[in-house]
């Protein structure tokens, strides 16, 4: 019996559908899922397109288009479907990020015509945690970022980002995007630091959350203070305020060859589960 296929982008009515495919996978999926409970399908508010691939009328896959290309629970027939379309459309994106395997087959399709790329990570381990450690006491001066500290953050955000992705994320529109995406976290009240003489010292935000499970990122501490177990006491102060006021479980994903940070992580109790690959353009 054949199937039949189809591809196409998803209309605001398939809301459900598609939380139920987002939620199969609250971990891997949190960053997309956190984006679609608070704005819905509908492209204006949600900064991209939803396609999704539907075998025999029901919808099997998703893939988020819009500033990343997000391979969602895709199997290798739904990539090769989104692949085309892609291709089609020409690249709008700034990275294709998304579990490693989906990921890679994506990208395969898609380098011939889209390649080549500023930066392949091939491999980020996605750690997670449910508990705090027993032996890393939290670092009591990490603490929430308040509105009118936001000229005091900026600068470790933009230093902490032009470290990890390697251009400056005020290129172009002079961090405008950035600033606003910034604030929304602050506003949020998921941005946390530790701040001396004005100075922040260690900083990282909770970039997704849902009520299943949540998102670590933007992990950074000053240079001048590296090397003090300041990464593993400010990552145990952010897990606390995680797991107490926003989801069971938290989740990272970091760059395999970033030894320090994988072992840092290990000592605050994360254990790596799965693998992220991340494209950049």
């Amino acid at each position: 019996m054949l199937t039949q296929t189809t591809t196409r982008v998803l209309d605001p009515g398939e809301l459900g559908a598609a939380l139920a495919i987002l939620e199969s996978e609250p971990v891997t999926n949190a960053f997309v899922a956190a984006r679609v409970q608070v704005a819905g399908l509908d492209p204006w508010r949600l900064g991209g397109e939803m396609w999704g691939w539907y075998a025999d009328g029901q919808l099997r896959s998703l893939c988020y288009s819009g500033a990343n290309l997000v391979p969602i629970c895709a199997t290798h027939e739904a990539v090769r479907a989104f692949a085309d379309r892609a291709r089609r459309a020409g690249r709008r994106c700034s990275s294709i990020v998304g579990p490693a395997e989906p990921t890679a087959q994506l990208w395969r399709l898609l380098e011939p015509s889209w390649g080549p790329a500023r930066d392949v990570r091939a491999h980020q381990p996605l750690m997670v945690t449910e508990r705090m450690p027993d032996d890393i006491e939290p670092d009591p001066y990490v603490r929430r970022i308040r509105k009118e500290e936001m000229d005091v953050i900026m600068p470790a955000c933009v230093a902490m980002f032009t470290e990890e992705v390697g251009i400056s994320p005020t290129a172009g529109d002079g961090g405008l995007l950035y600033q606003a995406r910034v604030a929304e976290l602050v506003g949020a009240g998921r941005s946390f630091a530790r701040i001396e003489d004005g100075k922040v010292i260690f900083k990282a935000e909770i970039g997704a959350a849902t009520d299943q499970a949540c998102q670590i990122q933007g992990v950074w501490v000053d240079p001048e203070h590296r090397g003090r177990g300041l990464s593993e006491t400010g990552m145990a102060a952010v897990l606390r305020y995680a797991l107490a006021e926003v989801s069971p479980v938290v989740s990272l994903y970091v760059n395999d060859y970033n030894t320090a940070a994988r072992a840092s992580y290990r000592r605050v109790g994360f254990r790596e589960v799965g693998a992220f690959m991340s494209v950049l353009f």
